[in-house]
């Protein structure tokens, strides 16, 4: 037993990245075209740099699975090093290692390490080249517009340097929202009300009058990629339709500044074949897509974001095959659900002075 104790693989702690990371991560994620690359910066993840410093992935640890957030950010060289490097890390600490939301060109990579893949959903692109409110596919959007500028709604672009002196506003309006949803806050795949976090951002807002309504923080990939967003919240008296219209006026926005793409975000469990030789787990997927609303409301949210258009590419896991894949989607959705504290403050660093922050 005691030689046991003392060769058994030791459990792994819930490390932060530090400031100096969160800078090279910066410096990394700035041309990258991917907009949530940018969910790095939440300091709720590990990171994990190429030995060059020039590429680095995301995890965290949850059960027995190290759950990587997307794919490595950086060359496919460096990439391909990294995904070996984590694989090596879970076999010396007798762990998984699961790839969460992972596209569709690095496959080949995760086989390779002996992982399968399996489909989670699918996300919406919609492009920003030629998007206008022109032409009858656009007319409920130009109806929700016309709507909110006669309920006197008014959206602006709120600078970095500006987001400051609208935070207790900001705030607010997450508050309202959060006890409207009876919700609370997440994290690793999805950002949070973090006063450190917030401050990298441009804001996209919606006034009514001087009261802000609604807003969401910007992922700005600065490649001129995607434009995404990250929290998306409203007060609860906000008029109906306000959601609707930020998001159009953030297309519009992103096409008059030359995105590429907007990204909606996922659709889960979306776009899986029910046919009978399809596999097992797309056929529970298309079950629970089908059924399960009382859940999660799967076929609304991808109905709502087909207003807009999108294109939509598929979204995987990849993970060891058998049991271990029922144990890391356990894992995954204990890490994601996972209730976090309203303000997360890290203890090893003092609260952010104005030049602290870096601007994505």
């Amino acid at each position: 037993m005691a030689l046991w104790q003392l060769m058994r693989p030791q459990p792994v702690g819930r490390e932060v990245p530090t400031s100096d990371d969160l800078a090279k991560v910066s410096r990394i994620i700035t041309g990258w075209p991917v907009a949530d690359a940018a969910l790095a910066l939440l300091g709720d993840k590990r990171i994990l740099f190429d030995d060059e410093e020039d590429a680095f992935l995301m995890y965290q640890v949850q059960g027995r699975s190290w759950i990587v957030m997307g794919d490595p950010i950086g060359s496919p060289q460096a990439a391909e090093r990294l995904v070996w490097r984590i694989r090596e890390l879970t076999d010396r600490h007798g762990a998984r290692p699961v790839f969460y939301q992972v596209g569709d060109t690095r496959l080949g990579m995760y086989a390779d390490v002996g992982l399968v893949a399996i489909k989670m959903g699918e996300e919406a692109l919609v492009s920003l080249h030629d998007f206008s409110l022109e032409g009858p596919s656009r007319a409920n959007l130009r109806r929700t517009q016309k709507r909110a500028q006669r309920d006197g709604l008014v959206f602006e672009i709120v600078s970095v340097e500006r987001a400051p002196q609208y935070k207790a506003e900001f705030r607010e309006v997450s508050d309202s929202w959060l006890n409207s949803k009876g919700a609370h806050e997440k994290g690793f795949s999805l950002g949070r009300f973090d006063d450190r976090y917030l401050s990298n951002f441009r804001f996209g807002v919606v006034k009514q009058g001087d009261r802000i309504v609604a807003f969401a923080n910007l992922w700005t990939a600065d490649g001129k990629g995607e434009l995404s967003i990250d929290l998306m919240r409203h007060r609860q008296d906000a008029p109906d339709g306000t959601m609707e219209f930020l998001f159009t006026e953030l297309m519009l926005w992103g096409a008059s500044e030359g995105f590429a793409f907007f990204n909606l975000g996922m659709a889960p469990l979306a776009g899986l074949d029910s046919r009978p030789l399809a596999p097992l787990w797309h056929r529970l997927g298309t079950a629970m897509f089908r059924n399960g609303e009382h859940f999660y409301n799967f076929q609304g949210l991808r109905a709502y974001k087909n207003k807009f258009g999108p294109v939509w590419r598929s979204r995987y896991l990849a993970a060891p095959g058998g049991l271990g894949l029922t144990g890391a989607l356990l894992d995954v959705t204990a890490l994601v659900n996972k209730r976090i504290p309203a303000q997360r403050v890290d203890r090893t660093q003092q609260d952010p002075g104005p030049n602290d922050s870096v601007a994505v």
